[in-house]
């Protein structure tokens, strides 16, 4: 994943400040730093392990909430003396139990559609389960094709004949059932991205 002898942890006193990052939304979770044990600890685990300044030792994340930062890429800058870590985090990145250490907001623009997605693949398709996303997981493909047909065809009407704010709650409508026909067909937002990225290179 990364080779700790390629970083420079004497710039800061044996320490490399770490962005920790969620790996789908992209929002910024906390700021943590690593030496040189825990970023071997982090490499060997899996799971996000730091050194604590307040405590003077390591600390991985989640063993004492539960709350896990299971570990996707770590990336170097430049001058190799600072990390990105992107994480799948399980519960809060927060000690206050929120989502990030930087204020109470929701992951920031497309990264919405992330956690949205999320969401999505958490609700069961279970009849007895509350809620319309699961309502549809239980209807099946078919039906849920459908929905985004007809959101589609709403969303185009609503851009003609529509105010702004008509297409704005229309396109909402288009890109959640989207989400949902690819979470019930086992794909992700990730592989349509992968597919746009093929196409900016033409």
């Amino acid at each position: 994943m990364i080779d700790p002898d390629a970083l420079d942890f004497d710039k800061g006193g044996g320490l490399i400040p770490a962005v920790v990052q969620d790996a789908d939304t992209l929002q910024v979770l906390t700021l943590a730093y690593m030496d040189r044990d825990a970023l071997q600890e982090t490499v060997d685990s899996g799971e996000a392990t730091f050194f604590s300044r307040s405590r003077g030792g390591r600390w991985r994340k989640g063993e004492t909430s539960g709350d896990r930062l299971h570990v996707v890429s770590i990336t170097p800058d430049c001058d190799g003396d600072a990390l990105v870590v992107k994480v799948r985090p399980v519960g809060a990145a927060c000690h206050l139990n929120r989502t990030s250490c930087f204020g109470d907001e929701d992951a920031p623009g497309l990264g919405r559609l992330a956690r949205l997605e999320r969401t999505v693949d958490a609700r069961p398709a279970d009849p007895e389960a509350p809620g319309y996303t699961s309502r549809l997981k239980v209807d099946g493909v078919k039906r849920i094709a459908q929905k985004v047909g007809e959101e589609g065809v709403e969303t185009a009407l609503a851009a003609v004949a529509g105010t702004d704010e008509e297409l704005a709650s229309e396109a909402a409508d288009l890109l959640f059932h989207l989400i949902v026909l690819l979470n019930v067909r086992g794909l992700s937002l990730d592989a349509v991205m992968r597919v746009l990225e093929d196409r900016s290179r033409l």
